[in-house]
């Protein structure tokens, strides 16, 4: 098939981009950054320029590249790591999440193109009660914290979008927190926060959390252009209470344990929204993934995919 990867330059497009090619598929990449065209052709795909955001531009792309299917991977994650002012740094993967995948999905109809495949998030998003691991068939968060309104708002839309769109084939994919070498927890800002004690366990550290490595998402991905439709935890098999992985991970990292400060502190200091992160967030299921699409994650628990690039980077430094 022909696939038309949007946002071919990020964490899991340039990981999702030579698996696919590796399967046989011929691949168009979309960047919005000229500079990085030779990167897209040395992992095997034809590279194209536009900015998602401008509608002119992706339906011209779309329709040159004639794909069967399209994986939306577009973010912008600037700044990610200061997760105080949340809607606001999320701002523009919201923009992308919303009118990017109005365009993408115009684009797609005007063309033929039968399925696409799109980015979401498993944790946060899903409702405060009841059980910690929640199924695709659970309820998200109706009475979210104020600063977390816009980005819920973004994700439904993209996951109504994705998954209603009459004639074609809509797949989201609810990735767990991201973790790989200078990605997600391991970027370098948060490990510092960590190492130096600036990340504390707030309240009990009772919310549960799930991660995923960035590798076990593009095969998940890879496998979800060939099959399965509807909403996917693409999450690994080890979800956790953040006292148990922050202090673990401490642990793993060589630093002190992490400071405990109460709720009431964390409200005033961090927000509310932080607090519902560490004390009530919910984690995910992937039976379902494993059922339906076949898949299972190479590092099955954060411990273990955690302890690897530690591993790793204390072998480059020495």
């Amino acid at each position: 098939m022909r696939i038309f990867v949007a946002g071919a330059t990020g964490a899991i497009g340039r990981r999702l981009v030579p698996r696919l090619v590796g399967r046989g598929h011929s691949v168009v990449g979309l960047t919005r950054t000229p500079a990085k065209t030779g990167f897209l052709r040395e992992l095997g795909a034809e590279p194209v320029v536009a900015d998602a955001l401008d509608e002119t531009a992706i339906s011209a792309a779309i329709s040159a590249a004639r794909p069967d299917v399209i994986v939306h991977q577009l973010t912008d994650l600037k700044g990610a790591s200061d997760l105080r002012k949340f809607d606001r740094v999320f701002a523009s993967s919201n923009r992308l999440r919303t009118t990017g995948t109005d365009h993408l999905l115009a684009a797609a109809r005007d063309c033929g193109v039968k399925r696409m495949v799109a980015q979401s998030f498993c944790g946060w998003p899903y409702a405060r009660v009841g059980g910690y691991v929640k199924s695709e068939d659970d309820p998200l968060d109706q009475d979210p914290p104020p600063e977390f309104r816009q980005t819920l708002d973004a994700i439904r839309y993209l996951e109504r979008a994705t998954t209603t769109t009459p004639g074609i084939a809509g797949v989201a994919l609810r990735y767990g927190g991201f973790y790989g070498p200078d990605t997600g927890v391991f970027d370098r800002s948060v490990i510092e926060q960590i190492r130096k004690r600036r990340m504390p366990v707030i309240g009990g550290g009772t919310a549960w959390w799930s991660f995923l490595h960035v590798d076990d998402a593009a095969e998940a991905t890879a496998l979800a252009v060939e099959q399965g439709c509807g909403i996917y935890n693409i999450v690994d098999d080890d979800p956790a209470p953040v006292h148990d992985w922050l202090n673990e991970i401490a642990v793993m990292l060589g630093a002190k344990p992490p400071f405990h400060v109460p709720a009431w502190l964390g409200r005033l200091v961090a927000g509310r929204h932080i607090v519902v992160m560490m004390t009530q967030s919910r984690a995910g299921s992937n039976a379902k993934a494993k059922r339906e699409l076949g898949w299972s994650p190479r590092y099955r628990s954060w411990r273990q995919g955690f302890a690897v690039i530690i591993q790793n980077e204390a072998r480059l430094a020495t």
